[in-house]
């Protein structure tokens, strides 16, 4: 072998791996490292433990204490699993579990499934890949402590994941996330992980959940009588090979829309994602067959889902008749908008309900909630922060929908995550109704701007891979306490929030109040004019990503195309001042 040097830590943990009880394949794909002198490679793989970020655990497939294996998930599993018995002493604990497309989800799924029931815990296991909104709903619907998801959402291909869920169908959040995370760094051996599985512990489930996940779906469903009248609507899908084929086209059929055109490419579950470079609704090259297909049959509504199906990207004609890709922050107002509509129209809205966003998105829908007399929420980003608020408002005040920037909503009660599949239903049901009215989503949107203001958003997300990458990132953020800027845009900053020390802070006279969140490490800046830019490390991904929000009144129609230039290049002067 070759001679190479790494940190004394990673060097541990490597020789640890290649003494352990580990597989020959495992440690021949380590050795082959070695051999090669990949002290990146192995820095990177072995430097720090996976652990739990907005979604969960994520990280890229291969061997190491910092990638995604049979191991390190059966540690999670294992760690899972001492925290649930701990938790619930002297029952009879019940998990569920599903997997997306990815290649070695299913694989990973049976693993974890083994585990639980090695530490005899019964298994609800999915006889085939669910969307994660099924598998939040399913949760509830059995009567589970937990859950979780084999999936890394919209990751590159390379990826996969496990998202933990608690017993209310939410991801875990504090304490236990941490809880759980503890149990796992209590394991000091993976001879600790109980991998002999008791066939007696699982049960497979599938056709009854899907139709009772069906019928919740169905359910929240408002404008029937315009979907009656527009059934024929032209609907292009794709579920971009991934868990939206097997759920969004029976649900939309059974709202009633007789006219779905399937991407017959990307209908075919697939972990290589073949007709895509990322399989990320957020990107418009992942949608490039789906416009393809809605040119030519003249479509009214473009819709693709990530690979398990918690997130949608749409696509609308303009006045133009040309396709447009719709932002996350968009969709989120026009479908909050049309909700809360409605539910007004209906004489629904008491002043019991709310809405939940989280702050990287549009404030748009704070003004909406508020015209609408509608309690508007703001969490930290990652959807498991709106399940936490849904599940302490619960039974309380009624939840009517939630949306993040990242291209994921959820309209109504059934789920404790973003739900593509009631996402698609109700975008589809919201067409019918503004075409019902000879008018379009696109235009409804101008007429938001028109109402509200015009909010225009941006989001620059810069990668920085490895442990390398994570010290530049972390040394950007610093940059940014110890140097804020005073001017963004040409506008003085008046406000900085620190999530990570909860505080906010007025730059003119140094006032402080505390932010009743968690802490996390996110900036935000609010400057005079009413821009807002938040800078944030993902908890998912090797990036920093920079939230921007300008906006400006819109007083007619035929200003757009002048205010959107205006925004643009105020949106061009804040990324320019924060160096990004």
């Amino acid at each position: 072998m070759k001679t190479i040097t790494l940190d004394a830590a990673v060097q541990e943990k490597v020789n640890g791996w290649l003494s352990g009880n580990y597989d020959e394949a495992t440690k021949s794909e380590i050795k082959q490292l070695v051999e090669n002198g990949e002290t990146t490679k192995l820095t990177d793989a072995f430097y720090k433990d996976l652990s739990f970020g907005t979604g969960g655990l994520r990280g890229i497939m291969g061997a190491g204490s910092n990638r995604v294996n049979k191991y390190t998930l059966g540690m999670a599993t294992q760690g899972l699993s001492n925290y649930l018995i701990n938790t619930y002493p002297g029952k009879q604990i019940k998990v569920a579990i599903a997997h997306d497309s990815r290649n070695n989800s299913k694989e990973f799924a049976q693993q974890t499934a083994e585990v639980f029931s090695a530490n005899d815990i019964y298994v609800y296991f999915f006889e085939g890949l669910r969307p994660t909104p099924e598998l939040s709903f399913a949760i509830r619907e059995l009567g589970c402590h937990a859950g979780v998801m084999l999936t890394a959402s919209h990751n590159p291909k390379e990826y996969n994941g496990y998202k933990a869920y608690g017993r209310d169908g939410g991801q875990l959040v504090a304490p236990h996330d941490k809880n759980v995370m503890a149990e796992v760094k209590k394991i000091k051996s993976i001879d600790d992980i109980r991998f002999k599985k008791r066939e007696r512990n699982i049960e497979i489930i599938g056709q009854e959940i899907d139709d009772k996940f069906l019928d919740a779906v169905a359910a929240v469903s408002i404008s029937k009588e315009a979907i009656k009248r527009q059934k024929d609507l032209k609907i292009v899908f794709s579920p971009i090979h991934g868990t939206g084929g097997v759920s969004v086209p029976p649900a939309l059929k059974k709202y009633g829309f007789e006219n779905v055109i399937l991407v017959e490419e990307q209908m075919k579950p697939d972990g290589n994602f073949p007709t895509v470079v990322y399989p990320n609704p957020e990107e418009q090259e992942a949608l490039s067959l789906s416009l393809k297909k809605a040119k030519e049959v003249d479509a009214d509504l473009v819709m693709a889902t990530d690979p398990d199906a918690d997130r949608v990207g749409i696509a609308v004609k303009d006045n133009k008749g040309d396709f447009i890709l719709l932002n996350g922050n968009q969709a989120a107002c026009l479908l909050i908008h049309y909700v809360l509509t409605a539910w007004e129209k209906a004489g629904k809205l008491t002043g019991d309900q709310y809405v939940v966003k989280t702050v990287v998105t549009s404030y748009m829908i704070d003004k909406i909630a508020a015209s609408k007399n509608v309690d508007c929420y703001n969490t930290l980003t990652g959807f498991k922060y709106i399940g936490e608020i849904m599940t302490q408002l619960e039974g309380k005040k009624t939840f009517i929908a939630g949306g993040e920037e990242s291209y994921g909503y959820l309209v109504g009660e059934h789920a404790r995550d973003k739900d593509a599949v009631v996402s698609c239903t109700m975008l589809a049901e919201m067409t019918a109704y503004y075409k019902d009215q000879n008018s379009s989503l696109y235009e409804a949107l101008i007429n938001l701007y028109l109402e509200y203001g015009y909010y225009k958003e941006k989001l620059i997300a810069i990668t920085k891979k490895g442990k390398s990458g994570a010290e530049e990132i972390q040394a950007m953020m610093d940059g940014y306490r110890k140097n804020p800027p005073a001017t963004l845009g040409g506008s003085k900053v008046l406000t900085i929030k620190d999530y990570k020390i909860s505080t906010a802070i007025n730059t003119a006279d140094g006032e402080k109040t505390k932010i009743d969140l968690p802490s996390s490490n996110v900036l935000q800046f609010f400057t005079e004019d009413g821009s807002i830019v938040s800078a944030r490390p993902s908890g998912t991904e090797p990036k920093i990503k920079f939230y921007c929000s300008v906006n400006d009144k819109l007083s007619s129609k035929e200003d757009f195309d002048k205010i959107s230039a205006q925004l643009d290049e105020k949106l061009t002067l804040i990324l320019q001042d924060l160096g990004a």
